[in-house]
């Protein structure tokens, strides 16, 4: 006798939209590497072009420049870690895996974290210009032009990106809290695959010993 197969559960749209948030994420992560790779080049020339006149001497442009490198290759290189890891969050969570939507949880936090510092940093640049010592004036004057070496839509472009970070992380942590998320990932929890019990072994009858012939029903002659 057959019996009918269940239909598999679809996935719910919070899961759905969750996932869909982190490849987002994911592809935007990667331009902005690409991006913030290209428009290196024109920025250290920018700069390199307005420190001339400037009294800072070049040694001390040399190493502002190092500086404008390694931040930028920093940046860089976390934003191209974090696609992968945004991706591979996405089809943890499509294929219905708990553990990815905890795992995913705490990388919200954290990139949710990162992001508001992000936007404090940049707010409290311009909002309060760094200030040095008397003999730090040439130092001064280049930690400033920094900002004006970047295309003009490149310091916006960041802030953007910081507060949609932020966003998109807390969204995705919302819409895996919702209780169709919550049906989904128990559902494949309590479906886990669980390995037969053992068939109880088979134990031979106790020996019984032969029983005597019958009595005949008249004594012999």
């Amino acid at each position: 006798m057959s019996y009918p197969e269940s239909a598999p559960a679809r996935r719910p749209a919070v899961v759905l939209s969750a996932a869909t948030v982190l490849l987002v994420m994911a592809v935007a992560a990667l331009a902005y590497t690409v991006v913030d790779l290209v428009v290196l080049g024109g920025t250290v020339d920018a700069f390199r072009s307005a420190a001339r006149d400037t009294t800072a001497s070049p040694q001390q442009i040399d190493d502002v420049v190092t500086l404008l490198r390694v931040s930028a290759a920093l940046s860089a290189v976390v934003a191209a870690l974090s696609a992968p890891v945004l991706a591979g969050l996405a089809l943890g969570l499509l294929a219905g895996r708990a553990g990815v939507r905890v795992a995913t949880w705490v990388v919200s936090g954290l990139g949710l974290l990162a992001g508001c510092c992000s936007v404090a940093v940049l707010v409290g640049e311009r909002a309060v210009p760094l200030h040095l010592g008397a003999g730090e004036q040439a130092l001064t004057e280049l930690l400033g032009l920094i900002g004006d070496a970047y295309p003009s839509w490149w310091i916006p472009l960041n802030a953007g990106l910081s507060v949609g970070q932020g966003l998109g992380y807390l969204v995705v942590a919302s819409l895996l809290a919702l209780p169709g998320a919550n049906a989904w990932f128990g559902r494949h929890r309590s479906t886990a695959p669980t390995m037969p019990s053992a068939p109880p072994a088979f134990r031979p009858a106790p020996h019984q010993p032969p029983t005597a012939p019958p009595a005949p029903p008249y004594p012999p002659r």
